[in-house]
Parts: C-alpha cells; structure tokens; sequence
C-alpha cells in the first residue's frame, strides 16, 4: 500500500509543486490539500491520512497548533514540519506539538521522498544540528527510566538509534502492530506527543550517548 499524504500549505504553487514530483514515486499517494491550519485538521480527520506535510506559517490557524490538534486526536498519523524559517523556537514548537521531523522546503526531492518514507516508517531522523538545538531548548522534565518496562526501554532505545518499526519488529522477533503499542505506551508514560521527544529523551536519561 502506498504511503497516503496530505500536503498543508497556504501557496497553491507550493502545494502543486509538491504534487507533481511527489506524485512520481508509485510509493506515495497525495490524498489531499489543505490551505491552513484548520483545514488540515478537518481533513486530517477526514482522510486519516499517514503522513502530513505541515507549512508553519499559515492563515486561520497556524502549523503549530495544527501538529497539537493532529497529533492528540491522530497519535497514529505522522507530521513533518516543512518551512522556510530554520530558527531555534520554531524548530523546539514543531517538535514539542508532535512532529517527527522538519525540514526546509529548499530540502532535494530525493531528500524530501525519503523523509516522508521514514516517518511513515516510524524514524526518527534528526540532523546533529537540529538535535543539538532541540536538546539545549527543550525543557521537557525527564521521567526515571524506571517507569518503562524493559521491554518499552529497549524498544525507545532502538527508536532514538533511528530504527524503523520493521526494524525493531524484526530484531525483537515481534509484530510491527506490538512495536507500534510499545511506542503508544512509551509517550503515554514519558508524557511526550512523539517519538522525536522521546528520543531526545532518550538522550538525556543515558539510554544512549547520542542521536544517531
């Protein structure tokens, strides 16, 4: 099945755009447009798409508020941020709201496809500079490790290395739909919307030195 896409941004020419060379990988399929915030919600909801592709500055109401609002209702949904501003508040917001990963709409095609694929994998995929930002600004209180069973905490290890659901249902002999529970378990008991905070997280309880 491919993977099913909403496309939210308030420029026309950014949304056809995106269509067109997005629209030639067979792996993916647009599904939907949204022209703000609201919209994207409401089609969000609509169409339970896999993955959004989320503009930050929009009308009515703003990509922000729109990751929030998705991500409480639509755990199951992934967003990636996808903006021209690449600044430390913005980047902290996108992902405290939820989104697995950010990107700059100058990012290659190529780029762009596989990140899309990842997060519809379940990866986190942060550069060392992002992360590095994301870890000075993020004040997020870090839960004992101890709340997490050994299994949730070697699943949340393996999710800040990167790995993939299949990945990690493959290396632990069990099903992606149990790794996906893990992983709906682990955010529910560190108290973060994504799996990008709960790899940051991570981090900072010494589950591993470093993103990877």
């Amino acid at each position: 099945m491919p993977i099913r896409i909403l496309i939210a941004d308030d420029h026309a020419v950014v949304r056809q755009g995106l269509r067109m060379f997005l629209g030639t990988d067979a792996e993916l399929e647009i599904i939907g447009e949204a022209r703000d915030g609201a919209e994207a919600v409401e089609k969000a909801r609509l169409l339970k798409p896999d993955v959004i592709l989320m503009d930050l500055l929009m009308p009515v109401m703003d990509g922000i508020s729109a990751i929030s609002a998705i991500r409480r209702e639509m755990p199951e949904t992934e967003v990636v941020a996808l903006t021209s501003v690449l600044e430390d508040k913005s980047i902290v917001e996108a992902v405290r709201a939820g989104a697995i990963g950010y990107l700059l709409k100058d990012t290659e095609a190529n780029e762009l496809r596989k990140s899309i694929k990842a997060a519809a994998a379940g990866q986190v995929q942060l550069s060392h500079q992002v992360a590095a930002r994301l870890m000075r600004e993020l004040n997020t209180p870090v839960k004992s490790p101890e709340t997490l069973t050994m299994r949730e905490l070697d699943v949340l290890k393996m999710l800040a290395q990167g790995k993939s659901n299949k990945e990690i249902s493959q290396f632990m002999n069990i099903g992606e739909q149990t790794v996906k529970t893990h992983v709906s378990h682990i955010l529910d008991k560190l108290g973060v919307p994504s799996r990008t905070q709960a790899a940051l997280l991570a981090v900072r309880m010494g589950l591993i030195s470093t993103l990877e």
